[in-house]
């Protein structure tokens, strides 16, 4: 039996649609028990709305909560009886093997550095969200906003996170890798990108295949994306916003004239099937990798179909062993040899 804390009050809509996401994954898989943290008599007045399995839902009672608004690290050290903290405080103590919050970002980050603790090994966390691509499937975009401001080494381990979430949450064997560049030359991007390139060529542990730029993020060319967080924020964004773009342009020309309604009814499953392939809900969270156990960050204004999948990635990320995937990697790459290697090979094609 796997064990998920929910964060019950971090979100737009709690608890009511945290409640109604636990309550969807409870159904779905007979295997999962979680513990909600939260106002009991909230969360309680919700529950008695539904049908589930008492004897596999926990109540933790909170008094507090954390805005969106609010600072992160003074709010996390302030706020002890907030919903976020105590989350992270269950998981650090064992009991619980996973964690799902759509609570502020910056708390999230905050408690899961502060409280939970980065794998020994790991430079930087790293958020990798899933976007929606024209496969049917996504790409892993890692990083999306955790680390503004990188190095090198930080990219080359967000790229052996990515590689090992794919492979084990989501049963990629051998998942692509590419580096988010504008361009795919390898003398394209600021010195960042140029260095880390040149690094990831020679990583053996993932498949690296070299720059990318963002349109091969949506059209599904690599299965991991690899960013720096302000970089990879704006990816995001955009790709999330064109997705809105198309659904609305399609209503839209749709409801242009009777005409236009009656062909909306003719082509009503392709247009089902375009929203459902553009609809971000559908993947859940964005992954907090590198962390010492499975966190999942869920947007904001998630609802419970969004948080369902949430928790489920969180639970799969607990079976398929992920942090150990991710110790074993990035334990496994010698970086002192690997940036030898890349300056002889950048000396050689400067002489």
């Amino acid at each position: 039996m796997v064990k998920i804390v929910i964060d019950a009050m971090g979100g737009d809509f709690a608890p009511k649609q945290q409640v109604l996401g636990t309550v969807a994954a409870l159904k779905k898989d007979k295997e999962l028990s979680v513990i909600l943290v939260g106002d009991e008599p909230q969360i309680k007045a919700e529950l008695s709305e539904c049908e589930y399995d008492e004897s596999r839902v926990e109540i933790v009672h909170t008094t507090e909560v954390i805005g969106m608004e609010e600072i992160p690290t003074k709010a996390v050290k302030t706020k002890k009886d907030s919903s976020t903290v105590v989350a992270f405080r269950l998981l650090k103590e064992g009991k619980a093997d996973g964690l799902v919050s759509s609570g502020s970002t910056g708390a999230v980050l905050t408690a899961g550095v502060l409280i939970l603790g980065r794998l020994k090994g790991v430079s930087r966390p790293a958020l990798c969200p899933i976007i929606p691509n024209h496969t049917g499937g996504g790409t892993f975009l890692c990083d999306c906003g955790a680390n503004l401001e990188c190095k090198p080494i930080n990219l080359v381990h967000f790229a052996l996170m990515g590689s090992a979430y794919a492979q084990t949450v989501y049963g990629i064997e051998k998942p692509t890798v590419g580096l988010l560049n504008n361009g795919t030359e390898d003398h394209k991007g600021l010195l960042l990108q140029q260095e880390t390139n040149a690094l990831l060529k020679k990583v053996e542990a993932i498949n690296y295949v070299g720059n990318r730029e963002g349109r091969d993020i949506m059209f599904g060319d690599v299965d991991v994306m690899v960013a720096d967080g302000f970089t990879g924020n704006i990816a995001m964004k955009s790709a999330e916003g064109c997705g809105k773009a198309v659904s609305a342009i399609m209503k839209k020309a749709f409801k242009r004239n009777l005409f236009s309604k009656l062909r909306a009814l003719l082509c009503g499953d392709i247009i089902k099937n375009i929203k459902k392939g553009l609809d971000y809900e559908g993947v859940g969270g964005a992954m907090f990798l590198g962390l010492t156990k499975a966190v999942v960050k869920g947007h904001g204004n998630s609802k419970a179909r969004s948080f369902a999948v949430s928790i489920e990635q969180a639970a799969n990320a607990v079976r398929g062993n992920m942090t150990a995937k991710i110790k074993e990697l990035i334990d496994g790459v010698d970086l002192a040899s690997i940036q030898a290697q890349a300056q002889e090979a950048a000396a050689g094609q400067a002489e």
